[in-house]
């Protein structure tokens, strides 16, 4: 939702901070809630003590003095008395009833009648309005026919002189004056703070000042992210009669930190019948088939999911309304109904999965709840989540049905209600994912064919309205990285056997110049990426169709761009949320250049045959159903992206097919209306009948009504519009879409039906009924012959894109790698199966961490604590050691850490830190063979090999290594046995008796420790413990630790600023061949 309510106490808040200097009176205000200390209260405000006082409720209340909801003229006592009478309390206002909660305070403004005013602001498509009335108040009456009115097209700044001649009249002297700087620094405040809607009554006007009294507003939510620094934290409070419960505030937070989109709102706790609904549109249609079919009072909530949530999301959406349904049961049993319309790019499987992970939770309640489940889903991989929601339905002990796109949308609502009975097991489809499988086509039926326009109504237009947007070439560049959607557009174009793919290029600036891979039917080809439009469309100038897939940030600067290139004609604007006034400008922008934007909060649209914008028409296997690899007779437009698929699922069934569809987009101000679209389709010949599937919310559909009413549409129309169910509730619910909300009785779904009824077009009683509607009129074209049949020709094969034919489960293929130790894939990083929260939550530390990494098992703390004493004591020798001298010299060559790391890593071998791994095999290797000590030393002796592990350049048993006795003290406390260290112990003696330096060292006692480690821990089997042994483990750990020393050598280079290293020439001895010294 974009256009949101916010509390009196916060408009003031802003004008307070915001308005000029000098424009009015500062705003003296208190507010208080339930918690409220009055003794604090009044020390924060020393005036509640000494001033006359208001107080009014600051919840959303509109005509609070006609309800009796202001106390005038009293003190502070007075005030605590009236809140308190009331606070809490149940009030009814209009069909609502609510708890008062909130209340403001002011200081009572003695004034005349005559100094009342009225002063409004609101925001339209083209521009803004102000409203001006000398007379304001309780009393004030029908504005609309009282104020005067001053209209401001977008970018435009009212001058004083323009107010004062056109809005105050009525006003003298220095109340003239005064009232005109006021209104042109609070409009000025309107646009820059992104207000929707401000409303003043009264607005009291003085020779001396501007009291600002009872303060409506309405903020655009969406321009967040640019007003956030003048805002502040803004509190939306829910619309009186409907309290705000945590599970509102959980989803409501969990969609701000989403892609995806996600709503819930609680109509009623105790209500038998609750919704889980994919889509925008969809939401809506199943509230209003719920309410029409009796439910109304018994329907819990609305809320939807949609633009393709996680299954995490999913889950933790599902899991919310299944607490709240399950909290108390009813002697009924209660009804879930998990519905949408055809998907367009979510994956269904993957919701679906998330679904089922909450209701597999929550089976116990369910039974006990007396649950019945009413599932109907299609869409990308729909087949697989279908076949989960079926496999979990045997087993939850609960009646669980599951439907298809064979079935209605709204069909299931009927189910649930027991208004028709429960079909059995549906056919399976003919086609899966994106792949035609072998034989489907086999059974085409003849389609009809259109006659030439001769056969219809004479139809008299003129050439501006005529436009087509796409044809059978269309190219098109998409502005983001959006390799799914272009392989959809690529797909589909080979489908209609399109002899050229219709993606010219993509842009993307955060990389450089490249080519892409795509696939061709069968084969691959390249699309080029460019980081500049500029290059795009120089290089591309056959493209005039932008697709726009820029987030809701930078949509608005990449489409000002792209009106700077004439060969653009069309624009489509994926994202949702882009502020209003953003969108109002570049609908100014794109009429005067005659440029059609499709947008934003769109999916998109497709001509059947020639071109769709982007996952418009979803996966193959919808193409297919619907048959839009072909025209059709039907044209479409709808708000709804879902709904537009929907759409083409039910024209396809009922008619020859769909011609061309439009979804204009779910926010208050599409770029191209309805209109726009129906003129297209009216005045092309091709098309014989338009399907119009508009909101409630705004007045666009009053367009059509007359130019039905004008015969400017002669052609036949079905129109429905949704969200009829609003009038059934007693608070205002938004919907889905940010437009989808009734400002008038003129704007509610009922009205619209109504009216476009009466002028004509072909309304059905429910969406319902929508399909046979649709399927009635047809016949009638059918009949008088406008259309005649034609042989269906069946759509070239489109290959399955290997990952789908393998999440279907379809094809095996081995993998390329195998991994043991950590998995990313699902919704939490994985250490060998342990989730990286415990990981942290139970504070395994780096030895637990290395634990799970190297050995995919939890090793007992003793031996995590070994590991991290290893790292500690090898974590640096000094800067003359090999590795460490290579590192600093890398460094002071200028390298990066990586490189300068690497460098001394590559110095680790049998001679610099490969003791560790040697000590080990030949300790334990000896010990294994039962050789005493003294037949171990003396063997290597005769080998004349060295003994890893043992000896130091310094260390002797007159100055012993720290390290090796702190290492050695712990292992012998805490370990459970040390047979193979107690050996190499019983080594040191002999070794040491010949000279006192040939002690074992810190790689021998590491070694050695680590094998008793591995073989007496209980942890590892004997062969388990070779294998690490073998495979370099305990080398392992040199390598680590010592990398820890290297960056701390490149650091403290960088942080010294050395130079290029260069080796000293007296610490070179030059030796050249004697034979070349003469």
């Amino acid at each position: 939702m974009s256009a949101k309510a916010i509390r009196e106490a916060t408009g003031k808040t802003l004008l307070n901070n915001h308005l000029p200097s000098g424009a009015s009176a500062t705003c003296r205000f208190a507010s208080v809630t339930e918690d409220t200390k009055w003794s604090d209260l009044a020390q924060q405000h020393p005036w509640l003590k000494t001033e006359k006082l208001v107080v009014k409720p600051d919840q959303l209340i509109k005509r609070r003095g006609k309800l009796g909801l202001i106390k005038v003229g009293t003190d502070l006592a007075g005030v605590q008395s009236w809140v308190d009478e009331r606070m809490n309390k149940d009030q009814q206002v209009g069909k609502a009833v609510g708890k008062l909660r909130n209340f403001i305070i002011e200081p009572f403004v003695p004034h005349d009648q005559d100094a009342e005013a009225y002063v409004c602001i609101y925001s339209h498509r083209h521009g803004d309005t102000l409203l001006f009335t000398h007379e304001g108040g309780v009393d004030i009456g029908d504005v609309d026919a009282k104020a005067l009115k001053l209209e401001l097209g977008i970018d435009e700044r009212p001058t004083e002189a323009q107010i004062e001649d056109t809005l105050l009249v009525h006003l003298k002297g220095s109340r003239k004056e005064k009232a005109a700087v006021f209104i042109m620094a609070l409009y000025n405040l309107y646009v820059d703070l992104y207000f929707t809607y401000l409303e003043i009554n009264p607005l009291v006007i003085t020779d001396e000042d501007i009291y600002i009294l009872d303060l409506a507003a309405k903020l655009d939510a969406t321009a967040e992210f640019l007003c956030k620094a003048k805002w502040g934290d803004i509190d939306y409070p829910p619309p009186f009669g409907r309290d705000a419960l945590p599970e509102e505030a959980f989803i409501a937070d969990l969609d701000s930190k989403s892609g995806a989109s996600l709503k819930l709102t609680i109509l009623n706790e105790k209500g038998r019948i609750w919704t889980m609904v994919a889509g925008g549109g969809a939401s809506v249609i199943y509230s209003d088939t719920i309410c029409e079919l009796g439910g109304a009072s018994e329907l819990a909530n609305y809320g939807e999911y949609s633009g393709a949530p996680s299954e995490q999301q999913t889950y933790e959406y599902a899991k919310t309304i299944l607490t709240l349904m399950t909290k108390e049961k009813h002697p009924d049993g209660k009804i879930l109904i998990v519905g949408g319309g055809i998907a367009n790019f979510t994956n269904v499987a993957a919701t679906f999965k998330g679904i089922v992970r909450a209701l597999q939770e929550y089976q116990t309640k369910l039974i006990e709840g007396k649950i019945s489940i009413y599932v109907r889903r299609a869409g990308p991989n729909y087949q697989e989540g279908l076949r989960v929601m079926r496999e979990v339905g045997k087993t939850l002990g609960i009646p669980v049905y599951v439907f298809g796109n064979e079935t209605h949308m709204t069909a299931i609502v009927s189910m649930a209600l027991g208004k028709r009975p429960i079909p059995k097991e549906p056919t399976a489809e003919s086609h899966t994912a994106n792949f035609l499988l072998p034989g489907g086509q086999n059974t085409a039926s003849p389609r009809p064919q259109r006659k030439s326009e001769s056969s219809g109504p004479t139809v008299t237009v003129a050439a501006k309205d005529t436009k087509q947007l796409f044809h059978k070439n269309t190219k098109a560049i998409i502005w983001g990285m959006q390799t799914r959607a272009v392989q959809g557009m690529l797909d589909f174009d080979f489908v209609c056997s399109r002899t050229e793919p219709s993606v010219a290029a993509m842009v993307y600036p955060f990389t450089g110049d490249h080519k892409q891979k795509f696939y061709w039917g069968h084969k691959e080809i390249l699309v080029p990426v460019y980081k500049s439009m500029a290059d795009a469309m120089k290089k591309h100038p056959e493209t005039d169709v932008l697709i726009n897939f820029a987030s809701l940030r930078s949509a608005y600067d990449s489409t000002i761009e792209t009106l700077g290139f004439p060969q653009i004609r069309t624009i489509a604007i994926i994202a949702e949320g882009i502020p209003e006034n953003m969108t109002r400008i570049l609908i100014k922008k794109a009429t005067e250049l005659g440029v059609s934007i499709i947008g934003p909060a769109t999916v998109g649209g497709i001509k059947p045959g020639c071109f769709k914008i982007g996952n418009t028409g979803g996966m193959m296997d919808n193409i297919l159903h619907s048959k839009l690899y072909r025209p059709g007779s039907v044209a479409y437009v709808s708000r709804s992206g879902g709904m537009s698929n929907e759409l083409n699922n039910l024209i396809s069934h009922n008619t020859d097919g769909v011609y061309e569809g439009v979804a204009i987009g779910g926010d208050r101000y599409p770029g191209t209306t309805f209109m726009d679209h129906l003129l297209r389709y009216h005045d092309n010949p091709e098309v014989k009948m338009l399907v119009l599937l508009g909101e409630v919310g705004g007045v666009e559909e009053y367009e059509v009504v007359e130019a039905l009413k004008t015969k400017r549409i002669v052609k036949p129309i079905v129109a429905w519009c949704i969200g009829t169910c609003a009038g059934m509730f007693s608070s205002e619910v938004q919907f889905g879409h940010a437009g989808a909300c009734a400002n008038a009785e003129r704007e509610t779904a009922v009205s619209k039906n109504k009216a476009l009824s009466q002028a004509g077009a072909h309304v059905p009683s429910s969406f319902d009924e929508l399909g046979e509607v649709v399927k009635k009129v047809y016949q009638k074209l059918l009949q008088e012959g406008v259309i005649v049949p034609k042989e269906e020709v069946p759509p070239p094969t489109v290959p399955m894109d290997f990952s789908w034919a393998r999440e279907l489960g379809l094809i095996r293929k081995p993998a390329s790698f195998m991994t043991s130790i950590s998995d990313e894939r699902g919704q939490e990083l994985l250490y060998a199966g342990m989730p990286i929260s415990a990981v942290l939550e139970q504070g395994l530390g780096i030895g637990g961490t290395l634990s799970l990494l190297w050995f995919q098992r939890r090793l007992p703390p003793y031996a995590t604590t070994f590991l991290e004493m290893c790292l500690m004591v090898t974590a640096d020798h000094g800067p003359a050691v090999s590795g460490a001298h290579n590192t600093i010299v890398c460094t002071r060559a200028g390298k990066d850490l990586v490189s300068s790391l690497v460098s001394g890593l590559l110095t680790i071998g049998d001679r610099f830190g490969g003791a560790l791994d040697g000590a080990a095999r030949q300790f334990s290797e000896a010990f294994d063979k039962g050789l005493l000590p003294m037949e171990f030393v003396n063997d290597m002796r005769k080998k004349g090999q060295l003994i890893m592990g043992i000896g130091h350049r310094v260390k002797s048993l007159n100055n012993p290594d720290k390290r090796v006795e702190i290492i050695k003290n712990f292992v012998k406390k805490d370990f459970p046995t040390t047979p193979l260290l107690d050996y190499a112990l019983e080594v040191e003696k002999i070794t040491t008796s010949k000279k006192p330096n040939l002690i074992l060292n810190v790689d021998g006692v590491i070694g050695v420790a680590f094998v008793d480690l591995l073989r007496n821990s209980g942890s590892f089997t004997r062969e388990e413990a070779e294998e690490y042994i073998n495979i370099g483990t305990i080398n392992g750990l040199f390598v680590l630790g010592r990398s820890m020393g290297f960056i701390g050598h490149y650091l403290d280079q960088k942080r010294l600023k050395q130079g290029l290293y260069r080796h000293p020439w007296d610490d070179i001895s030059y030796v050249m061949p004697e034979h070349y010294s003469s």
